[in-house]
């Protein structure tokens, strides 16, 4: 059983600017409220071509990232066939191990899993997710004066270990979940974009 997963992430939350989590501090309102969503360009698992794909999460990290039990809804691509969808949930559910295993072992419940249809695009730096009714956000990273891209790199925490991290703002950011309570309609907050390769 093994996978490998290229392609990009963007990720939102309602901490300021640059989420404290990334540097191992606590969020900035006691608990972060967030999005991540990785866009699989190419890529299977077990076998299974999930190329194309999307599968996001989004939930509730109580307090230090580094203490873990986050409460999180998944999010499938609705254009994912059972056997693409069973794959992904497998991966998210532990039984691959690998970067992935590690990175759910933070999770400490999954309230849900939805199958929904996911927007993904990244266009000259500028990203756009939508995930069916709950969430949507429109991101753009910082850029230095010379117009390069600002990164962060070797962070305490990274959701995309090893591989720089394109800091910027979600100039919208809103995000529905009754189940956890999190009713978001914000601008002006924290964004990630990135480029991930997780293989095991």
């Amino acid at each position: 059983m093994s996978y490998r997963l290229e392609g990009s992430i963007l990720e939102v939350c309602d901490c300021n600017i640059l989420c404290p989590c990334w540097v191992g501090e606590d969020p900035d309102n006691g608990v972060c409220k967030s999005i991540l969503a990785y866009n699989y360009e190419k890529g299977h698992i077990n076998g299974i071509d999930v190329s194309g794909l999307t599968f996001a999460l989004a939930g509730i990290i109580p307090g230090n990232v580094l203490n873990g039990n986050f409460r999180v809804v998944y999010y499938i691509d609705d254009r994912a066939t059972p056997e693409q969808e069973q794959a992904i949930r497998d991966l998210y559910a532990g039984k691959f191990g690998g970067p992935v295993g590690d990175y759910i072992k933070l999770f400490g419940e999954v309230i849900s899993i939805e199958r929904v249809p996911i927007t993904f695009t990244v266009v000259e730096g500028k990203g756009y997710l939508r995930l069916g009714a709950d969430a949507e956000a429109e991101l753009a990273p910082y850029t230095s004066a010379t117009g390069r891209v600002t990164t962060l790199n070797d962070s305490i925490f990274s959701t995309i270990d090893g591989a720089p991290a394109y800091v910027g703002k979600a100039s919208k950011y809103r995000l529905t979940i009754p189940s956890l309570d999190i009713n978001l309609n914000l601008e002006g907050h924290n964004a990630i974009q990135g480029r991930f390769l997780f293989e095991n």
